[in-house]
């Protein structure tokens, strides 16, 4: 049986029931045995039922970022006059292979996942399987010596990042830590939710990555407000989407101004 052919039955609560945060919304599974609460974040959950994150976040939620981030990468680097079937990738927060699905589409000489909870790599080796040449199961906030560098073996010279970024899926850390992988010259390519860039937000992330995207250390190529998903109360939610040139690593001097 196709794993991606499989139906859940997914309800989402009533629309006054519904008042979290975007990484606190919820729905509920229905099994035999009755429903079952499911925090739309609970990914490692949602990878253990075949077909549930793509009609969760795609049939249902209407997701685009996969497809947006890599047009706008494509795009960029087609512009640029590179090949983007050249590119050695590491596709971070490579969850169950949406985005890795997106970019191979374009034709990509290397493509590697990583992601910190195992039943990502569960669901891609069950699902796609053959879709990445390598998928490490790491922390990027505590790579061991031997990790990185066997990382850095594959001489990466790209960087994708989706619908990972702000909510402590990936941890400034681990951005600063992947995107330090990438060789200078080499391409950046993600997206964030649209509050995250605003002056509004005074964090030391969000500070960080409006101070990055008109730095030293990269050359933006695009940069483009667009609907991400809907929520689950039928709402839009709109994220940048962002592809950039890396001209060099970001430095200690640079991290400390925003705590890390």
């Amino acid at each position: 049986m196709n794993t991606l052919t499989t139906r859940h039955h997914i309800q989402f609560p009533p629309l006054d029931a519904q008042t979290l945060a975007q990484d606190e919304a919820w729905f509920h599974l229905v099994k035999d045995d009755g429903p079952h609460r499911i925090r739309l974040h609970d990914y490692d959950e949602i990878y253990r039922h075949p077909g549930l994150y793509e009609q969760l976040f795609y049939d249902r939620l209407q997701c685009e970022s996969p497809h947006k981030v890599a047009e706008i990468l494509h795009d960029a680097v087609t512009q640029s006059r590179g090949s983007f079937s050249e590119l050695r990738m590491l596709d971070l927060g490579a969850g169950n292979g949406m985005m890795g699905e997106a970019v191979k589409r374009f034709g990509v000489a290397r493509l590697v996942g990583a992601d910190i909870i195992p039943e990502a790599r569960e669901a891609v080796e069950r699902d796609r399987p053959g879709l990445y040449d390598a998928y490490y199961v790491e922390d990027f906030c505590n790579l061991t010596e031997a990790t990185r560098t066997e990382i850095a073996s594959w001489n990466l010279d790209c960087l994708v990042t989706v619908a990972a970024l702000g909510f402590g899926d990936i941890p400034p850390r681990a951005f600063i830590e992947a995107f330090n992988l990438i060789r200078p010259g080499g391409w950046v390519a993600l997206n964030i939710k649209d509050i995250f860039l605003f002056k509004s937000d005074t964090s030391g992330f969000s500070t960080m990555m409006r101070e990055l995207l008109f730095s030293e250390f990269l050359d933006l190529h695009h940069l483009e407000r667009y609907r991400h998903r809907l929520s689950v109360e039928g709402k839009p939610l709109y994220y940048f989407a962002i592809a950039g040139r890396k001209k060099s690593d970001l430095t200690p001097d640079f991290l400390s101004q925003f705590g890390y």
